[in-house]
Parts: structure tokens; sequence; C-alpha cells
């Protein structure tokens, strides 16, 4: 019996998992990195030798998806919503990570109860 309700609590779990997961909105892999340029123009401002002012801050996205490394350009605007759908993603994979942990719990459970007819 105590078996029953065990199982019965990991599958409430894993539900309640499921549903988290669909509840998900956009996402988004990768890590967003701030980057400044120096340019070659003679006189500029990032070329001052005393107190040098980098061009920027640029953002880019980085992500690999199917083997594929993949840069992007992040303009300044689109930045909320990068941040946003790359905490969704980091979500996502918690919530997977989530999900497995509670299948292997009952598997182990089940494997035990069926080894040990009685408990």
């Amino acid at each position: 019996m105590k078996t029953n309700h065990r199982i019965q609590v990991l599958d409430e779990k894993i539900k309640a998992t499921k549903s988290a997961l669909n509840a998900l909105g956009a996402l988004r892999p990768g890590s967003l990195s701030r980057q400044y340029h120096v340019c070659r123009k003679p006189g500029c401002c990032c070329q001052d030798p005393l107190k040098p002012r980098r061009h920027g801050p640029y953002y880019h996205l980085d992500y690999v998806h199917h083997g594929k490394k993949t840069t992007r350009f992040i303009r300044a605007g689109q930045l909320p919503e990068v941040r946003r759908q790359l905490a969704t993603f980091k979500q996502l994979r918690r919530l997977v990570d989530r999900w497995i942990t509670l299948s292997l719990k009952k598997t182990e459970i089940l494997r035990q109860s069926s080894a040990n007819p009685n408990p």
C-alpha cells in the first residue's frame, strides 16, 4: 500500500511538471554576451591613448542547434524579449530534468516492488 501511495505522489508531481511544460511560452537556447569594439578610424574616441571609450555595447546571442554554432546580433530594443526567452529555455531544461528524475524514482520503486512482491 505504501508503494502505491509513493507512486501516486510521483505521478501527481509528473503531471504537474507536464502541465508546467505545457504553459511555457516562447523560448530560445544560448547565451547572451555584451561586447565593446575598437574601430580603426584615426582620431576616434576609442583610440584615445589616455581615456579610450570603446564603441558599444553590442549584444551577441550564441547557441548550438543540431550541431551548428550560430551567432546573432541582438538590438537593444530586443534585449528584454530575448532575455525572457533565454529564461524560459532554462526553465524548460529544469522541468525536463525534474521529469526525468521523477520518472527514474518511479521506475526504481516499481522495480523494487516487483523484486519483492511481499513487502
